[in-house]
């Protein structure tokens, strides 16, 4: 591949250290440009289903995350009001004997942490906030606000649903806000213990306009993490998030099931998210810049796979610059979108839809795939 061909990552969220990880073991030299001047435990949760588990076994991060998480042995969708089960979709041991690898639930900051963790020393760089981007045609410039520059032979954008390098490609345009916000809360297991209930490994609580999911985040556990998607006429608001409350939760899940009710109750810090999406993009790159995750794809989080998308769009696209060379890096974009566009699509039009597993369904299609025993198709995606 040879020292001077080099490739900059902007963005190391899940995606963009994925990406890292996986094209620095295929022996390419990657810089990792992170805006953030840090990374902190911010207090979220996410399912990490085998799909994306057979994916952190490539990188030898498999076990430790398997040992850091909660394994619940099913997923629980049940009826808001009566708590009646809707669906009693079977993981744990079914998941690792039918779909090749455990299903987990963690919180976001310890997988994340893994992961940084998993990216050779010094090729990661933070406080590096993109300002421009030039394709030169022989190679990539980079600008960050700091003042300084960087050059690459092709940059990828794992930079999320605010992207630049998205706007660079398709001009300047912003996401589309959904109607919906989520309520993010992180709870301590002692906090449960107040109240003689059982609160479920991992349960979706439904009704017709809003929903609550809610699992553990370790392997002791010690967190007890929900959220939400309810119905939000404006957001008005600047910034990712605002601080919610229990009165604010109560009133929307108002006559909700009492293990919802204690649930809420429970909570010390509440958080309110708006949700915000694209309509898929026309094209996934251009030149030497390509995108992934939720730069390329972003959807509402009700399937529990937006993170996973983005990882498996690193594995693909890893797959697809390890068949070609970097040095023909169009034919590797090429059949990067051509072998992710359909299945990334779905995904995203079943999650915004937020009908996965509400009644008893077999998601082998989702947790069964395996992206390394994809054979790759050829030709530019339609």
């Amino acid at each position: 591949m040879g020292a001077q061909q080099k490739i900059a990552i902007v963005g190391a969220g899940l995606g963009g250290a994925a990406a890292a990880t996986l094209l620095q073991q295929a022996g390419f030299e990657v810089t990792v440009y992170e805006q953030s001047p840090e990374f902190s435990r911010l207090g979220a949760g996410i399912h990490v289903g085998p799909n994306v588990m057979k994916i952190f076994r490539r990188m030898g991060l498999e076990q430790p995350l398997e040992q850091m998480g909660s394994h619940p042995d099913f997923w629980h969708s049940r009826d808001g009001i009566s708590g009646d089960y809707l669906s009693r979709i079977p993981l744990g041991e079914f998941a690792r004997r039918e779909y090749g690898a455990a299903y987990v639930t963690v919180h976001r900051g310890d997988m994340h942490d893994l992961q940084i963790n998993s990216i050779a020393p010094g090729t990661l760089q933070f406080g590096k906030k993109l300002e421009t981007i030039v394709d030169e045609g022989d190679q990539v410039r980079l600008t960050f606000t700091d003042g300084s520059q960087a050059t690459a032979d092709i940059v990828i954008g794992a930079d999320g649903i605010h992207s630049k390098i998205r706007e660079e490609l398709l001009g300047a345009e912003a996401p589309i806000y959904s109607g919906w916000v989520a309520h993010r809360a992180l709870i301590r297991g002692e906090n449960l213990v107040r109240h003689a209930d059982v609160f479920e490994p991992c349960v979706k609580w439904w009704t017709d306009d809003r929903h609550m999911m809610v699992y553990h985040t370790t392997a002791k556990r010690d967190e007890y993490y929900f959220v939400t998607g309810v119905p939000h006429e404006a957001w008005d608001f600047q910034g990712n998030y605002v601080d919610s409350s229990q009165e604010e939760m109560l009133a929307a899940f108002e006559g909700y099931h009492p293990t919802v009710q204690k649930l809420i109750r429970s909570t010390e810090d509440i958080t309110k998210w708006p949700l915000r999406n694209r309509n898929p993009l026309p094209l996934w790159s251009r030149g030497r810049l390509v995108l992934l995750g939720d730069a390329c794809h972003p959807m509402k989080p009700h399937m529990a796979q937006g993170a996973g998308m983005a990882i498996e769009d690193a594995a693909m696209l890893t797959r697809c610059l390890q068949e070609t060379g970097l040095t023909d890096y169009r034919t590797a974009f090429e059949l990067y979108e051509a072998n992710r566009k359909e299945r990334a699509s779905r995904v995203q039009a079943v999650s915004n839809a937020n009908t996965f597993l509400r009644t008893q369904e077999d998601p082998a299609w989702v947790y069964g795939y395996d992206i390394y025993a994809q054979p790759l198709k050829s030709g530019v995606a339609a």
